[in-house]
């Protein structure tokens, strides 16, 4: 490959880069570090409904964000939810679909 289409190829990439950048199709962002205070505070005010505990395990269940934190959801005890691992995995296949009607895209 010659320098001249070295150049033109790298021009290229960094045109395609600056587009990604300016559209916001650029790379995911990191994940949110979760509050455990936050889940405390839903959990103490929620108790497991397996075990009827306000703290420690529980069993089937997971704690689910309503409105998830990858689209713009707070990380609060009033976005949080009990669900069973079942409800979970259904409901984590189609949050990225809900996720742009969120974010309007």
């Amino acid at each position: 490959m010659s320098s001249a289409s070295a150049v033109t190829l790298a021009a290229r990439a960094l045109l395609l880069v600056l587009a990604a950048l300016a559209t916001g199709a650029a790379a995911a962002p990191a994940k949110r570090q979760r509050s455990h205070a936050a889940r405390a505070e839903f959990q103490h005010a929620h108790p497991c409904p397996a075990t009827g505990q306000p703290s420690g395990k529980c069993p089937g269940y997971v704690i689910d964000h309503i409105r998830p934190l990858a689209c713009g959801g707070a990380d609060s005890a009033a976005n949080m939810q009990w669900q069973t691992r079942a409800e979970a995995r259904a409901k984590d296949r189609h949050e990225r679909r809900r996720c742009r009607h969120w974010l309007g895209r």
